[in-house]
């Protein structure tokens, strides 16, 4: 019994596992069906770049030929039925499974023909709107059974199961209770809105999909094929190695560069995590830490830009404002996130009596940004498209992508110039692999446009009036207390967390919650000042609990992933990186009523670093609390002045508020920095009993 148990937990058989989950192609394909998938990835890629670039294509068409590949990699490379190795059902989520059959290229064949019917019969679809015909009705009905199935296969039951109830809850509505009642819909109504427009599968979240996400996950994988990933993870360690817990603070680092262009806390901890999990267990950290710490640096990756996954762009859309906004907004929270779990590094190493890495066996900062500075390019170029062009999202990251393609190609062959390489057949290579890359970007996408497309149905059920119902329902839930809907709000994302993708989690309750957020903050005072709520915050709010579910406890996946890594258990590691991402959770909390944090009519760049310096200090504050030590162990008091500090440094008129205008809230940052002060001069003027840990034996990293 011990034995099979470890060997469940092998740390590179299950990283290949999860990787190839989190990308949606979970097949063990051989032969045709290797083939196909390469050929179809990379014809994907090569269309996703021609509609981006230079090819002017309905969006319409580009949404449904989007959705086609995607449906179609999932059924030639997922099966049906999952199956352990030994026969019996397995029980792990996003997991290797049998190889596909006949039928499953049957299916493939049939969805892919029913989700480019609205383009093969468009003119007829239009002219008919709303009035579908008996074909319409077939190839809808086939492709939303269709699309249900290949979701499930890609990412589990659990979208496809709450997809479903909302569409028993559209048929069903006349029948139920009156507290429950649904005028409904008719069949032909339901597939028109579901099939035939832009309103259901065909939706803002596919759209979204389909023009910019696909864009950026390709940029990602493209940089980490190309070795961007590997440089940043040296980076990091060269830089931040020499401190007190310097391997983590490197995974901390080195996961946030990673984690801003992936997009992806699962893939983001099987990438990095597998360098510097075993790291940080060299330098003293238990395996639990290691992979929590891993795992909350790689979870926070989503809220980074410039990319934060999927569902940033989706924000845009439904807020109605441009990306580059949405990730002003984002920056300030995410950032001091970051700052916050690089001050829990230091508090874990001081609680241990670590010490830093030596320098010499620490990679040097100039020669490692010699050797890899050509990887800054595409994402300065990223930057500048996005930042200081104001370009659209999608024609920087294809920009971008550009400039990756020539740099992979162009550094291969100015190599075979400096070492005497064979130069013909080092572009031939470099080509390879630019190929390579875009097939495989390609497929990384499978399992987000799947859950885009299925969210759609969501989405558009809740359109055809069910919102109306859902959201009477959800005021008389929170009794029309904004208090007690955040909370609901987020309890109900980290649960549905455990079940659906990030991307699909925040969709569903950002359209459930979001308006009803904006309305209740409204009547709601601070002082006797009605501070207007904006639609970004409530969004914001959203998005974050979403994320934080990756490493929620029992079902974190990225939890999972890292305790395989580190072989611990990995219950304990969700559990230890929630605490760890507790500081996270008090920002959305936060930001919620103070938008000064998100720079919500904030247009002062010196303004913008001041509240972001302030709001670091919050954070820190707060996991010196959660944490119980800030440069020593904490006693009652300074428990209670680092509480008190939290609020005050992420919302000060909530503290000064009794006694000043909200003009001179920032007042309370002074009388912030004079506790934490104080804080730090009563612990100074206590003895440390930590007694300094072994040097371990140190290899060149």
């Amino acid at each position: 019994m011990k034995k099979k148990k470890e060997s469940a937990f092998k740390p590179d058989s299950y990283r290949e596992e999860m990787l190839k989950g989190e990308h949606g192609l979970r097949g063990e394909g051989s032969g045709l069906t290797e083939n196909l998938t390469l050929i179809i990835g990379l014809m994907w890629s090569l269309f996703q770049l021609a509609s981006a670039g230079f090819v002017l294509i309905d969006a319409i068409f580009v949404r449904a030929i989007h959705l086609t590949f995607a449906i179609t990699l999932v059924y030639l490379n997922i099966p049906m039925f999952k199956h352990g190795k030994s026969g019996e059902w397995d029980k792990r989520i996003l997991l290797a499974m049998n190889r596909v059959t006949v039928l499953d290229y049957i299916f493939a064949i049939f969805a892919a023909f029913s989700a480019l019917y609205i383009i093969l019969d468009y003119m007829g679809i239009a002219s008919r709107a709303g009035l579908p015909i008996t074909r319409d009705i077939i190839f809808g009905f086939l492709l939303i059974i269709l699309l249900l199935e290949a979701t499930r296969r890609v990412i589990g039951p659990a979208l496809p199961t709450i997809a479903t109830i909302f569409i028993v809850y559209v048929f069903s509505g006349p029948y139920l209770p009156d507290f429950l009642a649904f005028k409904g819909a008719s069949l032909s109504r339901f597939i028109s809105q579901m099939t035939m427009d832009a309103e259901g599968i065909y939706g803002v979240p596919l759209q979204v999909s389909a023009s910019v996400v696909f864009l950026f996950v390709l940029f990602g994988t493209m940089l980490e094929r190309a070795g961007g990933g590997q440089f940043f993870i040296r980076l990091a360690i060269a830089g931040l190695g020499r401190y007190k817990g310097g391997a983590a603070k490197a995974a901390v680092l080195g996961s946030a560069l990673t984690g801003m262009i992936s997009g992806s806390s699962i893939a983001n901890v099987v990438t990095t995590g597998t360098f510097t999990i075993p790291l940080m267990k060299k330098m003293g950290y238990p395996a639990t830490k290691a992979a929590a710490i891993e795992v909350a640096a790689s979870t926070n990756g989503q809220l980074a830009p410039p990319v934060m996954g999927a569902a940033a762009f989706i924000i845009a859309e439904y807020v109605n404002i441009p990306y580059i906004e949405v990730a002003k907004a984002a920056a300030i929270p995410a950032f001091a996130s970051y700052v916050a779990l690089l001050w829990i590094t230091h508090v874990e190493a001081s609680k241990l009596g670590m010490q830093g890495l030596p320098k010499s066996v620490l990679p040097n900062v100039k020669e490692t940004l010699k050797e890899g500075w050509v990887f800054l390019i595409p994402i300065f170029m990223l930057l500048y498209e996005l930042v200081f062009a104001q370009h659209s999202a999608e024609m920087s990251v294809f920009r971008a992508i550009c400039v990756l393609s020539v740099m992979m190609i162009g550094t291969s062959y100015i190599r075979a110039r400096l070492y005497g390489l064979p130069r013909f057949y080092s572009i031939k290579l470099a080509l390879k692999d630019w190929l390579l890359s875009l097939s495989a970007g390609a497929t990384s996408m499978a399992g987000v446009a799947l859950a885009t497309a299925c969210a759609g149905i969501i989405v558009g059920c809740i359109s055809l009036g069910l919102g109306q119902q859902i959201t009477t329902f959800v005021e008389i839930l929170s009794m029309n207390n904004i208090l007690l809907l955040l909370i609901i709000t987020a309890l109900a994302s980290l649960l549905l967390g455990m079940g659906l993708p990030t991307t699909a989690n925040y969709i569903i309750m950002a359209s459930l919650t979001a308006p009803i957020l904006v309305r209740l903050a409204s009547n709601f005072d601070i002082h006797g000042i009605n501070l207007t709520v904006p639609l970004l915050a409530a969004h914001l709010y959203c998005l974050y609990f979403g994320i934080l579910a990756d490493d929620t406890p029992p079902v974190g996946l990225a939890a999972y992933a890292g305790a395989a890594i580190a072989e611990a258990s990995p219950i304990a590691t969700g559990v230890q990186g929630f605490w760890y991402d507790i500081r996270t959770a008090i920002l959305p909390l936060m930001f919620f009523f103070n938008h000064d944090i998100i720079l919500w009519n904030i247009h002062s760049f010196p303004m913008g670093i001041f509240i972001f310096g302030m709001t670091c200090l919050g954070t820190i504050c707060f996991a010196s609390f959660t944490q119980g030590w800030f440069i020593n162990n904490n006693n009652m008091l300074e428990k209670a002045l680092l509480a008190f500090n939290t609020v005050l440094f992420l919302n000060p008129f909530l503290i000064t508020g009794f006694v000043l205008p909200y003009e001179y809230r920032y007042a309370g940052y002074a009388l912030g920095v004079l506790i934490m002060g104080l804080v730090y001069l009563m612990q100074k003027a206590r003895p440390n009993n930590v007694k300094p840990m072994k040097a371990p034996k140190y290899d060149i990293i």
